[in-house]
């Protein structure tokens, strides 16, 4: 069978996946590889305002206001109970970027898909990625997919977009830390009260969200510590619902729309990050190489913002082309930076508002996030 050649070859076709292809296409060579033949169901979030830039930078804004109310709709800000029952509002109303957008998170993976392969992306999924070995400056990677059952490909630079999993990396023995043990627990029911800013409420084992998205649509979601919850909790819907009655906003959402409520289950929201977020002739993005709680609300930025970095980087030191020793070092010293102060800029605001709830410092979930006190 013929092989693939291809200058980059990304691994995990989720939003960093996709930025990463669609900013590098007109410069490289860029193969797309996902396991899963669509995304799958997500927790709704919000896309920061700044987003705005890296979409029109890409030509993808004005295609995607196309779908205003079906990938997203406008979102003008939050409500929240943190610190004391008084609510706060954080609007966007002045923000130059404009307001927040409230995704579809799987419909907005499934158009930069498109995108990326409208734009010339040679996008293969389903496929899985079996195994990788660098032969002098080239590698040489095995997928295998439903249609072809075996395929090699060969690529001079690999970017692991694999989410936290970042499979590739750990293929290459890197290893990967857990800072906590966040969970997030959700459902998702019929949008139908007047008031659509997102709600943040504060708990005295964690904290909830709420958010309306697209499709007259509303997401709860309960953010604990995997060990500070019986397991049986978020088994099904009714220990979610008893749950929720210890919070107040929460539970007023959700005692209106029982009938109609989709319960989806566990799915981490940790930080984390490789120990290693870049070696010869590959680099890790978005949560493959650090993830964020979601109390930052910076994902999905990150992600964006993360792939067009590594862009920036690979276009200007010209490695994949011309790779070079001294040219590699550098490029893994710069990018090592890069990641690295995202990281402590994130540490710093996460600490900073997990700080500002003091109401339960005594219990386990709150202790752990105010270590000076």
């Amino acid at each position: 069978m013929a092989k693939i050649e291809t200058d980059i070859l990304i691994v995990g076709g989720g939003i960093a996946g996709c930025i990463a292809a669609i900013s590098l296409i007109d410069t490289h060579t860029v193969t797309l590889i996902d396991k899963l033949e669509e995304p799958k169901e997500r927790i709704g979030e919000s896309l920061a305002p700044a987003a705005q830039r890296i979409l029109k930078e890409l030509q993808l804004l004005e295609p995607l206001q196309r779908y205003q109310n079906s990938l997203y709709i406008q979102n003008l800000g939050m409500q929240s109970y943190w610190g004391s029952e008084q609510v706060h509002i954080v609007d966007h109303l002045r923000n130059p970027d404009g307001l927040s957008k409230s995704i579809d998170r799987k419909g907005f993976e499934k158009f930069l898909r498109k995108s990326a392969v409208e734009r010339g992306v040679q996008c293969i999924w389903p496929a899985k990625l079996q195994n990788s070995s660098l032969d002098d400056t080239t590698w040489n990677v095995v997928i295998t997919s439903d249609i072809h059952k075996e395929q090699h490909i060969q690529a001079k630079f690999i970017i692991d977009a694999t989410g936290r999993q970042s499979h590739f990396a750990r293929s290459q023995g890197v290893q990967r830390i857990h800072h906590d043990k966040l969970i997030a627990c959700w459902v998702t029911l019929p949008a139908t009260q007047e008031n659509k800013m997102s709600t943040i409420t504060a708990s005295e084992n964690g904290w909830w969200y709420s958010a309306v998205v697209p499709h007259h649509k509303r997401v709860i979601a309960f953010q604990t510590d995997s060990d500070l919850v019986d397991r049986s909790t978020f088994k099904d819907l009714n220990s979610f619902l008893e749950l929720s009655k210890s919070n107040r906003q929460i539970a007023a959402i959700l005692e209106k729309n029982k009938a109609a409520i989709t319960f989806h289950g566990v799915t981490a929201a940790n930080s984390t990050q490789l120990e290693k977020v870049t070696g010869q002739q590959w680099a890790a993005i978005g949560d493959a190489a650090i993830s964020f709680d979601p109390l930052s609300s910076q994902g999905m930025f990150n992600a964006m913002a993360n792939a067009m970095q590594l862009k920036e980087l690979l276009v200007m030191s010209n490695i994949v082309n011309h790779p070079d020793s001294i040219i590699e070092a550098q490029f893994q010293k710069m990018y090592t930076q890069q990641i690295e102060a995202i990281w402590e800029q994130y540490c710093y605001h996460k600490n900073t508002f997990y700080k500002a709830e003091m109401r339960w410092s005594d219990h386990p979930f709150w202790k752990r996030r105010h270590p000076s006190i």
